[in-house]
């Protein structure tokens, strides 16, 4: 018999494909991406940006793109100076249409990136590949090649990359997160988790986004509801082989979204 979770996944993927051509296109015309060079903080860090651009009306995903989104992917194996990228995602926009939910950003975004150089105070010669998806109508793969020189001499902020590090969303701590809990249970073919949230309103209807730490654990939309000070958010997650599967707690990630704010909180111990 056909489990559950193969089903689930069999329809998800087939939505994917409803939604567009399987195959990246090299470049687009329907988005532009570019390196904003940044600056060279006192630590050594180098703050940049990737400036992303697309028809008006046109959306692309944060990294947990939803149902039906297109998880954005970076390689900078070509780049030179380099030892590590991080990705610093501002606030996504949470959506649903046609009962489907969608995370992800709409006409254009600036993702902060921070670069450690190999070799302090020289530039760092930026190349990267990066596949993404975006969609209106119908949703298209795309792959862009950005490139850029990140100036070890430069350390003047960029206005732009400042304002959309100031959009990310706030830490537990930041966002007065006074107590995280996530209760596990086993279900068929996968697992349940409970998560209990003392934290502020943070407006209007929120939603609640879990994320693991292993790409190969799927995890389905969250059941976000208010009790009083409390959020609950109850979600389901499954291996995409089908197979058996142990839980990092410190791996789990959930980010809240709402009208005002966004909390970002990372860990979730046992009740």
């Amino acid at each position: 018999m056909m489990s559950k979770a193969f089903r689930f996944f069999a329809a998800a993927f087939c939505v994917v494909l409803s939604l567009g051509p399987a195959r990246a296109q090299q470049g687009s015309d329907l988005v532009e991406m570019r390196v904003l060079p940044g600056w060279r903080t006192a630590s050594g860090v180098h703050v940049a940006g990737l400036e992303v651009r697309m028809r008006p009306g046109w959306k692309t995903y944060w990294r947990a793109p939803g149902d039906s989104g297109i998880p954005p992917q970076f390689d900078w194996r070509r780049s030179g100076n380099l030892t590590g990228v991080e990705i610093v995602w501002p606030t996504p926009t949470v959506t649903v249409e046609d009962g489907l939910r969608t995370i992800g950003y709409k006409d254009s975004v600036i993702l902060p990136i921070r670069v450690a150089p190999g070799q302090a105070g020289r530039d760092v010669r930026l190349n990267g590949k990066i596949e993404m998806g975006v969609c209106k109508d119908v949703c298209v793969p795309v792959e862009l090649q950005v490139t850029g020189t990140l100036p070890g001499n430069t350390r003047k902020p960029d206005p732009r990359i400042a304002a959309a590090l100031a959009s990310r969303p706030y830490s537990a701590k930041e966002a007065k997160v006074a107590r995280v809990s996530c209760r596990i249970s086993p279900i068929e073919d996968g697992i349940g988790l409970r998560a209990e949230i003392d934290m502020p309103r943070t407006g209007g209807n929120e939603t609640a986004i879990v994320e693991v730490d292993d790409p190969r654990i799927w995890v389905s939309p969250a059941k976000t509801a208010r009790q009083g000070g409390r959020l609950v958010a109850e979600t389901r997650l499954y291996h995409v082989e089908g197979r058996s599967f142990a839980l990092n707690r410190s791996g789990i990630r959930i980010t809240v979204v709402g009208k005002s704010r966004a909390v970002d909180i990372q860990g979730c111990p046992a009740g």
